[in-house]
């Protein structure tokens, strides 16, 4: 097995020093017929040291980089992490107020962008004072490999490595720095407890798909480092790239339901042989119970593991076991699961006190992974972050006498109507299994009567047309008349961001022009 020795190691360094060393031609990163080995890897990660230092880039400075998914933007992490730098991918996706925005905020030194974004980097960083000092990925790799590897002092395990920017629905984004030990922390008791999913073999491959800007992508390639297997890297998600994927032996993965659903349903997918793929994780957004066991069917031999957490956790905190999922669906499978080995979660209330087992409150995280903090940014930090170390997630959940963590939706989205507490992710789940409909997000917009009242925007399967009437029936026979639709509105798509999440923000602002408030 590739782990074992490496459970005690909490850093970039000292991962990349072991599997150097033991294994230099094993595969680290794989992207479009580029393959760099874990011996080239430890090597060039030096090289690229050196090449920061040339460019005054030490402990405690920021580097961004701009593009999409690439083997280059993990090796500058890799290196950057080493020394205790941090590096801050940009979301290529984003607007150039945004980019200009996360740069400035950052105050990096070094911006690092592929050749389709030479432009976009241009036009933002000219408008900057003191801008970043730019270099295109390639011609920075080529100045690099030229340079002796670099002596240095490695980083403290609490430098903060990587800054990630939460998704800003509301607002400018937050930078999140998060460190070595909260990015290995978790690895050795998860190991301790020989849970299968932990053990990986030299023949694994994790693919890295969803954007690197987000937790859910940069931190599967530092899964495959710390194991010592392959990443292979997509660009971008593709429905046919991650299919292509498994055919060339990647056997795990993390993709979002929206993601998962647009793979299923490829033509791709019925040629595919799912066989090698042995773990599929998803999260991030609420999995309709019907398109898990479409999943299931499709993928019969992968282990489904449902993931929850955040940025701001470094990711997973909670998982569903393959055990708890089944062809034929079971209330588990609404779940996230139960807390992953090392970390606590309590369900609390406004008083910030544990509720009763199976009340709603707001889920709260106690775990190595959390967070120090927000960057420059010491009241968010104090808010979300209590004097007990509570990471306070501002989602609302409900946990059962198992431990399992039900998440009814964010506290934000929920909608009180005539007083009750209406969940949006409970309702679109009980309107997904409609047979005309592809994708459903739930909204609450002004009532008079009631405050708020419940809105289902649907997107129509191909080729079909959404009844209002039906889907609001349909809905009634699964869920209470007050949490059920008043009214239906029809769209062609769903609004999202660069890591897939439905904006509902987005869905709600036409209704809610003119108010004083943004809930009734």
């Amino acid at each position: 097995m590739a782990t074992g020795a490496t459970a005690d190691y909490l850093s970039f360094d000292e991962f990349l020093k072991h599997w150097g060393e033991v294994a230099p031609d094993r595969t680290a990163l794989e992207m479009d017929g580029r393959i760099t080995t874990y011996g080239e890897a430890e090597k060039l990660t030096r090289q690229l040291i050196a090449f920061f230092a040339e460019n005054s880039v030490g402990r405690g400075d920021r580097i961004a980089w701009l593009g999409k998914n690439s083997d280059r933007y993990f090796l500058l992490l890799y290196a950057a992490a080493r020394i205790g730098a941090a590096m801050a991918p940009v979301g290529w996706r984003l607007a150039p107020p945004e980019i200009a925005y996360i740069l400035k905020d950052t105050g990096a030194k070094l911006l690092f962008v592929e050749e389709g974004f030479i432009d976009t980097a241009s036009e933002v960083t000219g408008a900057m004072d003191p801008p970043p000092r730019v270099f295109e990925a390639e011609a920075a790799f080529r100045a690099a490999e030229g340079m002796e590897p670099a002596s240095y002092e490695p980083a403290d395990l609490d430098d903060a490595i990587l800054q990630l920017y939460t998704s800003g629905t509301t607002g400018n984004p937050k930078g999140v720095g998060l460190s070595n030990r909260n990015m290995f922390s978790l690895r050795k008791p998860s190991v301790e407890e020989d849970q299968p999913w932990q053990q990986y073999e030299e023949t694994d491959c994790i693919l890295a798909a969803m954007p690197c800007a987000h937790i859910g992508g940069t931190g599967l390639a530092a899964i495959a480092m710390s194991n010592g297997v392959r990443a292979q890297v997509l660009p971008e998600f593709t429905p046919d790239g991650v299919l292509r994927a498994i055919q060339n032996g990647a056997t795990h993965m993390f993709l979002v339901p929206a993601a998962i659903q647009f793979v299923i349903q490829h033509p791709l997918a019925k040629e595919t042989d799912f066989s090698g793929l042995r773990y599929l994780m998803y999260g991030a957004a609420p999995m309709p119970l019907e398109l898990l066991k479409q999943t299931v069917a499709t993928m019969p031999g992968a282990g489904l593991l449902q993931v929850y957490g955040m940025t701001e956790t470094c990711g997973t905190v909670t998982m569903l076991p393959p055990d708890d999922h089944s062809l034929e669906g079971n209330e588990r499978m609404r779940s996230a699961g139960k807390a992953v080995p090392g970390v606590e979660i309590q369900i609390r209330g406004e008083d910030n006190k544990e509720v009763e087992r199976g009340e709603i409150g707001e889920i709260c995280i106690k775990s190595p992974s959390n967070t120090a903090g927000y960057w420059k940014l010491p009241e968010a930090t104090s808010s979300t972050i209590d004097a007990d170390g509570w990471l306070h997630t501002g989602d609302a959940g409900i946990m059962d006498a198992d431990g399992y963590v039900y998440i009814q939706d964010r506290i934000k989205d929920m909608i009180i109507s005539g007083g009750e507490n209406v969940y949006p992710a409970e309702v679109e789940s009980a309107i997904y299994g409609h047979p005309a409909v592809a994708e459903v997000a739930v909204i609450g917009i002004p009532s008079e009567q009631w405050g708020e009242e419940v809105k289902a925007c649907c997107v129509p399967k191909p080729g079909m047309e959404i009844d209002a009437g039906d889907v609001i029936a349909y809905a009634r026979e699964r869920i209470a008349a007050f949490k059920a639709p008043k009214s239906i509105d029809v769209i062609p798509e769903m609004p999202r961001n660069a890591s897939g999440k439905i904006l509902r923000r987005q869905l709600r602002a036409p209704y809610w022009e003119g108010q004083d408030r943004q809930v009734s």
